[in-house]
């Protein structure tokens, strides 16, 4: 918050002041204070509420609202940290399914809480979802 206080950019203190504010209600509401996980993890809810935000304004023709809300997704991902690859993204899918002895749909819930533990905030769920489906099918 300080770069951006020094530099004049509003628009990122804007963005970071709302991550703090949803940062400190979710240790309010808990009533304790957050770790490392528990921080991507409101971290990663913000950037799907963009991403679904982003889809919503697109539907109703509103370029003005998408290009801001595209401003702060890119902010907002910036605190993330980096993205697994492909390639590094498959390795860790036949990794779980190995270990866990998955050999069915029925055991995505292990296979998928898996993968949660060790990829939270570096890979979209959705998507990591949708391969470990069609592996295990």
């Amino acid at each position: 918050m300080k770069s951006a206080m020094k530099a004049g950019d509003k628009d990122r203190l804007k963005v970071l002041r709302l991550l703090l504010a949803d940062i400190q209600r979710v240790e309010v509401d808990s009533r304790k204070e957050l770790d490392e996980q528990g921080t991507l993890a409101v971290v990663e809810k913000a950037v799907k509420q963009r991403r679904d935000a982003i889809e919503q304004f697109t539907k109703g023709g509103r370029q003005d609202l998408v290009d801001a809300e595209q401003a702060e997704l890119e902010v907002v991902q910036s605190y993330l940290p980096t993205r697994l690859s492909a390639a590094e993204l498959d390795t860790l899918i036949t990794e779980v399914i190995r270990e866990t002895g998955a050999d069915g749909i029925r055991d995505m819930g292990k296979v998928m809480a898996g993968i949660r533990e060790r990829a939270a905030g570096r890979a979209d769920m959705a998507a990591v979802s949708a391969l470990v489906k069609s592996r295990l099918a």
